[in-house]
């Protein structure tokens, strides 16, 4: 199935763009209140709030794709720690114990990380892409 091969520098992007869009959403909730969630009004100095401003910067910086190697490899970080902290203790299982997303997530900016950000990021219009 090489169809596609001719676009894997644009479907990079696509997937650095909708996972930035949806991590994004996870900090927008928690410090702009939309969408309207359990996780409104959140605290700087607690851990959720503490990781909504990494989603919130990073979830901006995926989007537009500056900086992206770094700010992927970070978010990768993060999602690594929520899932051992938060959701690890609640069971094996990422089925039940709530970590799927947070375990996608660090698998996906792992990737994204050593990929780069693709043929539509800033930084390949900086020249910064490799």
């Amino acid at each position: 199935m090489n169809f596609l091969q001719p676009y894997t520098a644009q479907l990079l992007s696509v997937l650095r763009i909708m996972s930035g869009l949806l991590f994004l959403q996870h900090g927008t909730t928690k410090y702009l209140s939309f969408p309207v969630s359990a996780m409104n009004n959140a605290s700087p100095m607690s851990m959720g709030g503490a990781a909504g401003l990494f989603e919130l910067v990073g979830g901006v910086l995926l989007v537009i794709g500056l900086f992206t190697r770094p700010v992927a490899f970070i978010l990768s970080g993060l999602m690594a720690v929520a899932y051992f902290l938060v959701h690890a203790p609640k069971g094996a299982f990422p089925l039940l114990n709530g970590g799927e997303l947070a375990a996608l997530y660090c698998f996906v900016f792992l990737f994204i990380a050593a990929a780069g950000g693709g043929a539509w990021s800033v930084d390949r219009l900086r020249g910064h892409a490799e």
